[in-house]
């Protein structure tokens, strides 16, 4: 898929849609080595912490990615079209120690632009993160009883912050893709080739220019 290189200040998104709806993939380990796993995640939020911009993410230390988060410094988050859904379904259904899930899913696999995990050539959104923090969530912090109910099993996640190094994907990530002049009151959009704007209109893409 085509993505774009997306400045820090212009990224936007919105998290409870990519978490809890559309869901995304984490993955960590080493693209040059062909050692790291994926998994599937529903829960996580950006943001900003000392200053830094932020990736949260949760693993329970029974996953395969677990390991991985553990053993190397970084990790990706991804985001997909609809068209996906199956893949991201066995990427959270089932283990890494089990089956292939590159070869299961046909995701493919792609170097990152500035740390060692993949991220994925279908993806639309690719954030590249660098670990800061982490810690095993406490029972004893718990003051939402209805958070234990998601741990019958006592499997406490381990929360992990990411530094955002770097964002690419499609334009509807941008949070600039469509400009307001303030001075004319002209609206431009320009999303790959095609260029639209307000104001003595003007329609483009290549040589084809209709205009009023």
């Amino acid at each position: 898929m085509e993505r774009i290189d997306i400045p820090l200040e212009d990224f936007t998104a919105q998290p409870l849609n990519l978490f809890s709806k559309q869901w995304m993939l984490l993955c960590a380990g080493d693209f040059a080595k062909n050692k790291f796993n994926m998994m599937t995640i529903g829960w996580g939020s950006f943001g900003t912490m000392w200053k830094k911009p932020f990736a949260q993410v949760v693993v329970r230390p029974g996953r395969y990615t677990y390991e991985f988060m553990e053993k190397y410094d970084d990790f990706t988050l991804t985001a997909f079209p609809p068209q996906y859904r199956d893949a991201l379904n066995i990427c959270g259904s089932k283990s890494g120690r089990d089956i292939d899930k590159v070869k299961e899913t046909g995701l493919t696999p792609i170097a990152s632009s500035k740390v060692k995990a993949p991220g994925f050539d279908q993806a639309e959104l690719i954030i590249e993160c660098k670990k800061m923090y982490d810690a095993d969530f406490k029972p004893k912090h718990f003051l939402d009883s209805d958070i234990s109910k998601n741990y019958p099993q006592k499997d406490y996640h381990r929360i992990y912050y990411g530094e955002i190094m770097a964002v690419s994907g499609t334009a509807i990530y941008q949070q600039n893709f469509g400009k307001m002049d303030i001075e004319t009151g002209n609206w431009k959009l320009e999303v790959g080739d095609w260029k639209i704007q307000t104001g003595n209109w003007k329609l483009s893409r290549d040589d084809f220019r209709p205009e009023s």
